[in-house]
């Protein structure tokens, strides 16, 4: 492992940690990071050949900002859980110890910033998180969200962690333009960043960011999200249910635009039920906003909610009207269960619905949205059809197998490139 202590390593540390021209940067509330945990074993004792070099599993470090309950932390739990334990033993480390998703993972190591990346106990964080990547001589650190990249990739190349990876897990439109420079900065650190979809690599490549180093590896979904299951709302004979999942969060994902939308649909059809799940601190807002329309027992809010594939299972279609998206877990969820959708024309959702898959629509046009809603409503053998479209395609491209197999497979050739050798056990 190289020394991280001479002195260019120094002066290029001083030059990260104290920018000439230093700016806050204010949390962002991801939607979009001490005792390590640890990957056991799944299966039972291999056995071991004559002459057989038994080699340790690779130390792999991966962060997130916290876990809130998104599709970029269910992507981190996910990954997390299924790595290979016979070729990776698995470490993690968050900014803020929070979120409903917490209790899949448990307790983990947490390198807080304190409201700003220029803090004194973000400066001790840091120092703190290099000590902790030499300790555990991690030869893999995969910051997996904004303010993971500004964090772990300076910090894990100046321990001299041998493969650094860095993530776009949103399309970028979301971030200041400062923030957005700062990130473009740091990913000339890394050896590579994971991108969730193609266009949020494109967006990369605009701001600078070699195509060379930018690897696409979409989400993955577990087996179970592809099996049928017994719907969570009893069903009503001759209602449809149009249900839309996403944090309330930000209003780029325009729970509100999705309620205009509604008001027309109902003007045409009686037995309709917009469902919404999920909560976050525009909820009381948004109930208001329904009241304000009129919507009464045609839209229920049921906030978060564990039993996604239950709900899934009891709608007949799915909305996203975001007008920012790189790969959503929402999206791909309704795609496993069969159920079809319509969603914005943004970002990694043409990748998805393309090609008779799903319904796209422009952005911001109520008008628009309620259109498509309405067609698939009236049209039971269209909704049946995009919906199996959209199944098949998931099930050949958004697995968690496929996922983590892409994800080891890029472990391993960087690894490769780096002349890592695996550590014979003691």
């Amino acid at each position: 492992m190289p020394d991280c202590y001479n002195l260019n390593l120094q002066r290029e540390k001083a030059q990260l940690l104290t920018p000439k021209d230093p700016f806050q940067v204010p949390l962002l509330d991801n939607a979009t990071q001490t005792e390590p945990v640890t990957a056991t074993a799944t299966s039972g004792k291999s056995e071991k050949l004559p002459n057989e070099v038994v080699k340790s599993p690779t130390p792999v470090f991966l962060m997130i900002n916290s876990l809130e309950t998104g599709g970029s932390e269910r992507q981190f739990i996910a990954l997390t859980k299924s790595l290979d334990p016979s070729a990776f033993s698995t470490h993690l480390g968050c900014i803020m110890e929070k979120g409903f998703l917490l209790e899949d993972l448990g307790p983990m190591p947490r390198f807080g910033l304190g409201g700003s990346l220029y803090s004194a106990k973000s400066f001790r964080s840091r120092f703190r998180l290099a000590r902790h990547l030499r300790h555990h001589r991690v030869a893999i650190a995969h910051a997996f969200d904004f303010y993971t990249n500004l964090v772990l990739i300076p910090v894990a190349r100046l321990a001299g962690v041998p493969v650094v990876i860095g993530s776009q897990r949103q399309i970028g439109d979301l971030l200041t333009p400062a923030q957005s420079r700062m990130q473009t900065t740091i990913f000339r650190w890394c050896d590579v960043v994971i991108c969730n979809s193609q266009a949020a690599a494109d967006r990369l490549s605009e701001h600078g960011v070699p195509s060379g180093k930018l690897a696409i590896i979409r989400n993955g979904l577990a087996p179970s999200a592809f099996t049928t299951a017994t719907p969570s709302l009893p069903p009503v004979p001759g209602l449809l249910r149009v249900g839309m999942i996403a944090r309330m969060n930000h209003r780029v994902k325009n729970h509100a635009g999705l309620l205009r939308a509604a008001t027309r649909v109902v003007s045409k059809f009686a037995a309709v039920e917009f469902v919404l799940v999920g909560d976050g601190p525009f909820r009381a807002e948004l109930e208001t906003t329904a009241r304000t329309l009129r919507l009464g027992d045609h839209v229920r809010f049921l906030g978060d909610r564990r039993d996604i594939a239950g709900i899934l299972a009891s709608l007949d279609l799915t909305v996203l009207p975001s007008s920012s998206e790189s790969l959503s877990n929402s999206i791909i969820e309704s795609m496993a269960a069969g159920v079809p959708v319509v969603a914005n024309r943004v970002g990694g959702n043409i990748e998805l619905l393309g090609s008779d898959r799903g319904a796209l629509v422009a952005t911001n046009d109520d008008v628009a949205l309620a259109s498509a809603i309405e067609s698939l409503l009236r049209d039971e053998n269209l909704r049946r059809r995009l919906g199996q479209n959209a199944k098949t395609f998931a099930q050949a491209n958004l697995t968690i197998d496929r996922m983590r197999r892409d994800h080891e497979q890029l472990y391993a050739s960087l690894l490769e490139k780096k002349g890592y050798r695996a550590k014979s056990p003691h």
